[in-house]
């Protein structure tokens, strides 16, 4: 079986060699193809990238931070995570109605709330073969509400058989730096849910609208290109978790995670 990172890798070089420049609304321009798929079989392991060193504790808490549905940044901080700051509201830690506020407290038009993430793992339970069900944070009437319109904007869920599959909708991918974190956080998610109902975690799969490479980003992504991948590491959940409001760093066991060195480069903030 070929190792499930070239799917990542292959993709970084149809976008060298085939990308099409675009202006962007911060000051590095992109190259950028326009419709791609990358699949990952968690048969093979966990997709934690190898051929750059990944933080994993970074990438678990910034998930959890999305789970609890907040967009107060102290959890964050907490976790000396800081790299939102750059998008908070001027004065305040708030980044306004993104992501988890809009996975667990999506506005009725009547003004109530839907969770829409508790919703989802209930329809698992109740209705297995349902084809809806779908998490979405692209609230198209909030997001003038939002500090950054959401990236990864929405996931559905397939439960075959005892095998669940995600498959998550980006309309907007950066290929060298955020897609490393989106690929993990939601094997991350699958394999939480998984947990709670007690399936099978079998299959990622992320869909991109634009999927791109920064141009400072180029040389340190044909950098990475050099490098081998090592075999993926294994991720076991334990402890006694109810919901999917209990997870906590204790309950994420990542075992032999073997890495090329970390490529550091720079967020680019737009």
């Amino acid at each position: 079986m070929t190792h499930p990172e070239y799917e990542y890798l292959k993709l970084m070089v149809e976008i060298i060699k085939n990308g099409k420049s675009k202006p962007t609304r911060g000051i590095h321009g992109i190259t950028s193809i326009f419709g791609a798929q990358v699949r990952f079989d968690m048969r093979a392991g966990f997709p934690l990238l190898t051929t750059k060193k990944m933080p994993f504790k970074t990438l678990l808490h910034e998930l959890l931070w999305f789970v609890s549905g907040t967009s107060d940044v102290t959890y964050l901080h907490e976790h000396g995570i800081k790299y939102w700051d750059g998008f908070l509201h001027e004065g305040s830690n708030d980044l306004g109605r993104i992501y988890g506020v809009q996975w667990r407290h999506w506005k009725r038009p009547d003004g109530s709330e839907f969770d829409q993430l508790q919703w989802a793992i209930e329809q698992l339970k109740m209705s297995p073969d349902s084809k809806g069900i779908i998490v979405n944070a692209w609230n198209a009437g909030e997001l003038d509400d939002m500090r950054l319109p959401p990236c990864h904007t929405m996931f559905q869920f397939d439960l075959t058989k005892g095998k669940l599959r995600l498959q998550l909708y980006q309309r907007s991918w950066d290929v060298f730096l955020g897609a490393p974190f989106n690929i993990a956080q939601y094997a991350l998610l699958l394999h939480m849910v998984a947990y709670l109902i007690g399936a099978e975690p079998r299959e990622l799969i992320v869909a991109a609208g634009n999927a791109h490479l920064y141009k400072n980003h180029i040389a340190d992504a044909k950098e990475q290109l050099k490098r081998k991948p090592y075999p993926f590491p294994r991720l076991k959940l334990v402890g006694d978790v109810e919901t999917i409001d209990d997870f906590k760093e204790e309950n994420f066991i990542l075992e032999n995670y073997q890495s090329h060195p970390r490529i550091k480069t720079d967020l680019v903030i737009v």
